[in-house]
């Protein structure tokens, strides 16, 4: 427990559990929660900002893999001053992060050039009103490449809650636990990051499996549709 704790240090009592008793080490959660409160292993939580009061639009949830993915910005600083931007991109149905990348800026042309680097793209996007997402090129792209884009409403986050509960995460076990040198030394982290969350991350709406695992289960059972 201790060395799993060590290891993702952002990891909660449900994920430590469910992987140890992947390993065959426990079978009784309370039993794992109880010598974990013990051992002092719990994580601290950090206060959530104030939420907005406007009324919540209940956007269509996913139904199959690559239907829609919700793409937004994180920003952090390396040990030079300067700024690190990075792009995220999940898949809103297995959770997934679909990728990632990290620049010191990041334009809409770069953002329509990283997605169509990617081996699949998806039906529909998901974004805020970020200028990066409301730019000509990034435009350009959506209506050449045939997907539809949706924009959240303005200053309503919570209506993108998959990659704002992604991005948490990201900055709470990825950027908050590094230092970054330079733009290589931090792409290859968060790189490595990004693998370790679709492999070895149990989220919980996915059954306690990985994205990765999920994804894998969604092909099997539907190999006529598979992406």
């Amino acid at each position: 427990m201790h060395a799993l704790t060590a290891k993702h240090v952002r990891w909660g009592l449900p994920r430590v559990h469910g992987k140890l008793k992947r390993l065959g080490l426990v079978v009784n959660k309370k039993r794992t929660g109880r010598i974990y409160r013990e051992e002092r292993l719990q994580i601290k939580h950090r206060r959530r900002k104030r939420k907005s009061r406007l009324p919540r639009i209940v956007r269509p949830k996913a139904t199959r893999p690559n239907e829609v993915w919700s793409i937004d910005f994180v920003h952090d600083w390396m040990v030079t001053n300067r700024k690190l931007k990075c792009l995220t991109i999940i898949d809103d149905y297995t959770k997934e992060s679909v990728g990632i990348l990290a620049a010191h800026s990041i334009t809409g042309a770069k953002v329509a050039r990283f997605i169509e680097s990617l081996e699949r793209w998806p039906e529909r996007i998901r974004s805020d009103n970020g200028p990066e997402f409301d730019s000509t090129a990034f435009f350009l792209f959506i209506e050449a490449s045939k997907i539809e884009h949706e924009f959240i409403t303005p200053g309503k986050p919570n209506e993108n809650a998959y990659i704002e509960s992604f991005n948490s995460r990201f900055r709470d076990e990825c950027l908050n636990q590094h230092v970054f040198r330079n733009l290589d030394d931090a792409r290859r982290k968060i790189e490595e990051w990004r693998e370790v969350y679709n492999t070895e991350h149990l989220h919980s709406a996915l059954g306690m499996r990985t994205p990765k695992e999920f994804a894998d289960d969604w092909i099997r059972c539907y190999p006529n549709n598979a992406p």
